[in-house]
């Protein structure tokens, strides 16, 4: 058996390569182990220990740095509030988005928000985001849409 990382056959990381490039495509909607598991070919247990011998980091920290960095890109250039970028990267949560935020960039996302604001360019407007299709709006809110009644 030829490995590339200790414990992970060469056979195994396209598999793996596979279900990281879904997290990096489909990072905002709600991923779970299994499900990515799935997408590599490999039971859960078997897919956690791989990628992470793989890649350093478990399957659901590779995700949640990834929200985080989509969430600097946003909070860097689109003028959305803080909850709204919360939602859009896939947290539901603005208390586990601002904790985890906080742990990984050494701010929270406001004060890394009004660093960037006051040394950057003008900002995307939101409503543009939501738009060109770059943020859906389900996404970006908890709210649910109204109903309305047949005329």
């Amino acid at each position: 058996m030829t490995t590339a990382a200790p414990g992970v056959s060469t056979a195994l990381l396209p598999h793996l390569r596979r279900a990281r490039d879904h997290i990096d495509r489909r990072y905002a909607a709600d991923l779970d182990l299994a499900g990515l598991a799935a997408v590599a070919g490999v039971s859960k247990y078997h897919f956690a220990r791989s990628f992470e011998a793989a890649y350093g980091e478990t399957p659901i920290r590779y995700l949640t740095r990834r929200r985080i960095e989509r969430a600097q890109d946003l909070l860097r250039s689109a003028n959305l509030t803080v909850t709204e970028i919360c939602m859009a990267v896939g947290f539901s949560s603005l208390g586990s988005f601002s904790t985890r935020f906080s742990a990984l960039v050494g701010e929270s996302p406001t004060q890394y928000r009004d660093r960037w604001a006051a040394t950057g360019g003008p900002r995307i407007p939101g409503c543009y985001l939501f738009m060109m299709g770059v943020i859906s709006s389900t996404s970006a809110t908890s709210e649910k849409p109204a109903v309305h009644p047949p005329a």
